[in-house]
């Protein structure tokens, strides 16, 4: 951003900075409102649950963290709108953009339903490309901004032994449009990455994992997992503040996979 020089410390701090965050109730999502918050920023927790989100707001303001709620279902794109501009209401600009919600499903390929296969598509890919083009019209005013889209370690794999092709095309989706983004915006100083996350402990992935079928797949996720147990979201802390961070100013268009190893067979 400037020509001072920083120490490292004072280059990781986001102190002055304003974030956002999508399915920031819950998750990965909270744990990176947590994350951001604690190393200086503003947070607005976006979350279509907008009493959820307040509860997560709340944990943030006991630790003296600015923070508010905002509700919106962020496949629509006048609620992303209305999203982005509550922040700027708020705050006046827009520093960091984390595109982190979406939605999981199992199913057989051949036994998907097109409304199911919409639905993954539409939260998990379209509405991080109309995210990240409303914060974008935001941070290109600035000349700086950063965005950090949530992909998957599925965006890499086809996972075994649960089929999710659904799952899968969307998060492959979000790595190719980070890096297209990435390239479109750098002349505005924009810097646009991904975190994609291996097998992680959130509430979703637990309930899924007490249906037979997840007891059977447990086993067989941990044995290809050369550190031998799932990710926690504190697993992920790290990497959404590396990216948010002025340490990271040169890295555009690339993704931080998080996964334990599982990638590296």
């Amino acid at each position: 951003m400037n020509d001072v020089k920083k120490n490292i410390l004072e280059r990781f701090s986001l102190a002055g900075r304003s974030a956002l965050v999508t399915g920031g109730a819950s998750g990965i999502g909270r744990a990176f409102c947590h994350a951001l918050g604690e190393a200086g920023a503003k947070v607005a927790v976006v979350d279509i649950n907008l009493t959820a989100a307040e509860i997560v707001a709340e944990e943030l303001k006991s630790k003296s963290i600015e923070a508010i709620a905002i509700s919106a279902d962020v496949s629509l794109e006048n609620e992303v709108e209305n999203m982005v501009a509550t922040v700027v209401k708020a705050w006046g600009e827009i520093t960091i953009g984390v595109n982190n919600a979406g939605i999981g499903m199992w199913h057989d390929a051949t036994e998907l339903d097109m409304d199911e296969w919409s639905k993954v598509i539409d939260l998990n890919l379209s509405a991080v490309f109309l995210c990240a083009r409303h914060e974008a019209r935001v941070m290109r005013k600035e000349g700086y901004g950063k965005i950090i889209n949530t992909a998957s370690m599925s965006a890499h794999i086809a996972n075994t032994p649960q089929n999710q092709s659904a799952y899968n095309a969307s998060k492959a989706g979000v790595l190719h449009l980070t890096r297209t983004l990435a390239a479109e915006w750098a002349p505005d100083g924009i810097r646009v990455n991904s975190i994609s996350p291996g097998y992680t402990k959130t509430t979703l992935v637990e309930k899924l994992l007490e249906t037979p079928a997840g007891q059977k797949m447990l086993p067989l996720w941990l044995e290809r997992i050369p550190l031998g147990r799932m990710a926690s979201t504190d697993d992920l802390q790290g990497a959404v503040c590396y990216l948010a961070a002025e340490a990271s100013d040169y890295m555009t268009g690339s993704d931080l996979l998080i996964d334990g190893g599982y990638c590296a067979w």
